[in-house]
């Protein structure tokens, strides 16, 4: 009975040590990065299958939301606080993972 005791004490500070850190934002996955620009939040648009929304941020904490045109790779809005040709290269590793990804096997990516 007293190694099951001593087992659950461990267990409990185990689970007490983790939580505070598993609670902030800062340890969080920054979703898909190119260089110092990472992107998350990424949806597909209802309207126009071939646009994506997504959030992208850099190091120096700018963040802005953009939108992608996966048939031509072009964001917008094209001026922002954060660098423009990370954005655009996560912008379009974001299209190349979800665009056409429920063609057939096969299928051209055009």
């Amino acid at each position: 009975m007293r190694l099951l005791s001593g087992r659950l004490w461990a267990g409990v500070l185990a689970l007490w040590l983790l939580l505070p850190s598993a609670g902030g934002a800062a340890l969080a996955a920054p979703g898909l990065c190119v260089g110092p620009v990472c992107g998350d939040e990424i949806s597909r648009s209802a309207k126009h299958h071939w646009q994506l929304r997504l959030r992208v941020s850099d190091q120096e904490s700018h963040r802005e939301r953009v939108v992608v045109d996966c048939r031509d790779g072009s964001i917008s809005p094209q001026l922002g606080p954060v660098d423009r040709a990370y954005a655009a290269a996560v912008a379009r590793r974001y299209c190349r993972l979800t665009w056409r990804s429920d063609a057939p096997p096969g299928a051209p990516r055009s």
